[in-house]
């Protein structure tokens, strides 16, 4: 065992304990739980949606990606970041000004029916589960390497800390957890930089000149086709990376925690700008690994280069280091993972239990109750199903819980807003087809399915040979959507519309 790192790792979650123990005695009613209250300032939530969104798949599974795979990898960080101008522009605005607790309270403010805000959550549930699979299987693998603790044990030392910070803590815990390691994580992350650029006398051209002959790839390490070989892959890839993110709930719910759609606005110009500098920073990460951990050590590591960074850190600054960062990666996926327990709670909470189970008669103590049971619920379940997903690349995970969220809930977020003719029926049917297309083709794919034995979950030929989903699934949640509406006798009320319309541009 890594003494150093144990240490570490001990501060770390007596640090983000104190938190929640503080958080919890502000923590009373349901708007405590779900946002905090709206409390938190434009900086102080950017920084939290920047804490929320750079998971343990940029840190740990880009930099893995990109030192195995080159210039493939560098699609992930592109994708990522470029999806932050599509919620900038076009959703964050509007859902604060609609929405209240949970995405489906922005779609039921313009269709009351029970049945949507019922599809609408089981949406949330879906992805939040999705994408805590892949933070899951990252600290597992970390804390296996450093602590020598079985895979299945550390998940379930993670699994037991979220569930603490979301049950006693709920947003404003999660929050702070989640603004404290960002700025852990950017620490982290400018210090290697800067020791990798160093290493090549802080010369761009010297260092992809080096990159040509440091890896297995030779000179193919700049270029494109080292992983996706289908061109089709990487737009499908791509397409889910850039639509995805104003799609994932556990993004959009951050935007309830600031008291107005200004404040909202700001919060996400400073999240592009933290999310932007990081992500141009894994290039360092993924070209230093390469360089100076190399192949065979990090494959060594993990199959599917999880422990990159951690790797580089400790070719670079010793074994203190090594301990450091990851400790640092270990609060990246603590805090991450509580955000998305705390998405999806609500979810469960406030959309089925309050107010289809319970018709909106539930009282304050009894949605709160039921919150943290769901917490306690949703925690369970990913644990388990993390157990399934050991061996698979975390970034590649996530990126399947975007193609989910973008083939969805974007369509119907944008046809709520934007499209005057748009009705029930077309956002049942768009949020179930897109939903259902998404799951079966990931089901059906070669992630799931190969002919060699330890390629997938299960040996036998994909019927579907795309490892993304979103250049299929994506289409068809805009067009049930659309046919959905255009096919239905059902006429919505031009009037609500244009309240709607009015609200979501202005607030009022």
């Amino acid at each position: 065992m890594n003494t150093t790192a144990f240490t570490l790792f001990l501060i770390i979650v007596g640090l983000t304990l104190v938190i929640t123990y503080i958080a919890s005695k502000r923590t009373k009613t349901t708007s405590d739980f779900y946002t905090a209250d709206g409390s938190l300032t434009g900086w102080q939530n950017g920084l939290a949606i920047a804490g929320d969104y750079m998971s343990a798949a940029s840190f740990l599974g880009i930099a893995g990606m990109i030192a195995l795979s080159g210039f493939d990898g560098f699609f992930y960080s592109i994708g990522f970041l470029v999806a932050y101008l599509v919620v900038l522009y076009i959703v964050a605005e509007p859902l604060r000004n609609l929405g209240k607790y949970t995405m489906a309270d922005m779609i039921a403010a313009r269709f009351k029916e029970k049945n949507v805000r019922g599809v609408a959550a089981l949406n949330t549930i879906t992805i939040s589960i999705f994408y805590m699979i892949a933070q899951l299987v990252g600290a597992g693998a970390l804390i296996k390497l450093l602590l020598g603790l079985d895979y299945m044990y550390s998940v379930l030392i993670v699994g037991v800390l979220m569930t603490v910070y979301v049950v006693f803590g709920g947003m404003m815990a999660t929050s702070w957890v989640q603004i404290v390691k960002a700025l852990l994580l950017m620490g982290g992350t400018v210090v290697i930089s800067i020791m990798v650029f160093a290493k090549f006398d802080f010369n761009p051209i010297k260092m992809f000149e080096h990159m040509k002959t440091a890896t297995p790839l030779g000179a193919g390490f700049l270029n494109p086709g080292n992983k996706f070989t289908n061109p089709l892959d990487t737009i499908s890839l791509n397409l889910a990376l850039v639509l995805g993110t104003a799609g994932l709930p556990h993004i959009l719910t951050r935007f309830f925690t600031v008291k107005d759609a200004i404040t909202a606005r700001k919060s996400v110009v400073y999240a592009t700008w933290i999310i932007g500098v990081f992500y141009v920073m894994t290039v360092f990460l993924g070209f230093g690994a390469a360089s100076f951990v190399g192949f065979d050590k990090i494959v060594a590591a993990n199959a599917a280069g999880n422990m990159a960074a951690p790797l580089l850190a400790e070719a670079l600054g010793g074994e203190f280091f090594f301990a450091f960062i990851s400790a640092v990666a270990f609060a990246t996926i603590l805090a991450v993972v509580a955000g998305l327990v705390l998405s999806a709670a609500s979810a469960f909470a406030h959309d089925f239990y309050s107010h289809i189970l319970r018709h909106g008669k539930a009282t304050e103590r009894e949605q709160v109750v039921a919150a943290r049971w769901a917490s306690i619920g949703v925690s369970i379940l990913s644990i388990i199903l993390a157990l399934f997903a050991q061996k698979m690349n975390v970034a590649f995970l996530v990126a399947l819980a975007f193609a989910v969220a973008a083939s969805a809930n974007l369509p119907i977020i944008l046809f709520t807003i934007f499209w005057k003719r748009f009705n029930t029926s077309g956002a049942v049917t768009g949020m179930i087809v897109g939903l259902a297309s998404s799951l079966i083709l990931v089901a059906i794919g070669p992630n799931v399915w190969s002919p060699e034995v330890g390629k997938a979950i299960l040996v036998g030929k994909p019927l579907f040979s795309l490892g993304n989903p979103g250049i299929v699934s994506i289409p068809l949640g805009f067009i049930a959507a659309y046919l959905g509406t255009v096919l239905s006798s059902k006429k919505e009320d031009v009037r609500k519309f244009d309240e709607i319309l009015v609200k979501a541009n202005t607030g009022l």
